[in-house]
């Protein structure tokens, strides 16, 4: 019996979840899952509707719609984006109900009603780390749409995503409503922060895992501080290989505080710098250099760790950075 061939198509996939699902459940259970349902059918299900998709999925905070065009996906994500930002004017900030939306061009497999592989995985990365209320774009999808919409495009070049072999070339859409999500992070009563993925200074392209490690690595201790919200990677690494400004990187993440820093390795010796710095002002509160052998950067690591106290964020002595002792500063930063 001959074996039965796997079914494909090309499809563009939209993929979309709500930014801070867990702490909308977490305030008002009952509440968000009835608002969710309503934004589901008096906005998402006749704007899909209109623009030819078919929702192929729903999660509890997710949605993956299927589209036979390209144009068609990116202006239902731009409509969609519009339509929720309209539905939550007159809600706390607190409250409302944001979008991340990825968008992808791809090869699919089709079983029954779903859709799996790549094609959709893209789509699903991209949303991931887009930004509150924003829309990602890949490059193959950008390339159908480019001349098509009237919208403009910011180039993020090549970005590596969880789990997808080769890197994506990825399009942010702009124009459309930007939200901070400051105001959900303050309600916890924790210190916000986010570490941006460390400079690769070496020269070396292969060198950048070795960088984006030493980031991983500090996010994951500065998380063992209860007193910190400590944003994701995915979060973050959006701003990989870019010249950011840091106060509207702290306003587009809805942190207090950013960590940034740089990795340069020569032979078996490295030099880490950092620096903590205020999102709101952009001034530098510590900085720090660590010059190690390759062998020794455990010790780099435990040296970190014991910058941080019970009170505030993790730092140390910040007359590093040329700047006088505040004690107005949280915990007395």
């Amino acid at each position: 019996m001959a074996e039965e061939r796997v079914q494909r198509c090309l499809a563009a996939i939209l993929a979309a979840d709500v930014v801070g699902y867990s702490r909308l459940m977490g305030q008002d259970e009952a509440g968000t899952l009835a608002t969710l349902r309503a934004r589901r059918k008096d906005v998402l299900e006749p704007l899909v509707a209109r623009h030819q998709g078919r929702v192929f999925k729903v999660t509890g905070d997710g949605v993956l719609v299927q589209f036979g065009s390209a144009v068609n996906a990116v202006q239902c994500a731009i409509d969609l984006q519009q339509a929720m930002a309209a539905a939550s004017h007159n809600l706390p900030d607190d409250r409302r109900i944001i979008l991340r939306i990825g968008i992808n061009l791809g090869d699919v497999i089709v079983e029954g009603n779903d859709l799996y592989g790549d094609g959709v995985n893209i789509a699903a990365r991209l949303e991931q780390i887009a930004d509150p209320g924003g829309i990602l774009v890949s490059g193959t999808a950008y390339d159908h749409i480019k001349n098509k919409i009237g919208v403009g495009f910011d180039d993020l070049g090549a970005q590596s995503l969880k789990n997808i072999q080769e890197p994506v070339r990825v399009y942010r859409v702009t124009g459309t409503p930007r939200v901070s999500v400051a105001s959900s992070i303050s309600t916890s009563g924790k210190f916000s922060i986010a570490v941006l993925p460390f400079n690769n200074m070496s020269g070396d392209a292969d060198q950048r895992y070795f960088s984006d490690g030493i980031t991983e690595d500090i996010i994951t201790e500065l998380s063992r501080f209860h007193q910190l919200h400590v944003l994701a990677r995915n979060s973050s690494f959006q701003f990989r290989d870019k010249d950011v400004d840091v106060i509207r990187v702290g306003r587009e993440l809805g942190v207090q505080y950013v960590v940034e820093g740089s990795v340069r390795r020569f032979g078996d010796q490295i030099r880490i710098t950092a620096q903590l710095i205020d999102a709101g002002s952009g001034h530098h509160l510590w900085a720090e250099r660590f010059d190690r052998n390759q062998d020794e950067l455990f010790a780099v690591q435990d040296g970190a760790d014991n910058c941080g106290h019970a009170d505030g964020p993790p730092v140390g002595d910040r007359r590093r950075a040329g700047q006088a002792k505040d004690t107005s500063q949280p915990g007395g930063v």
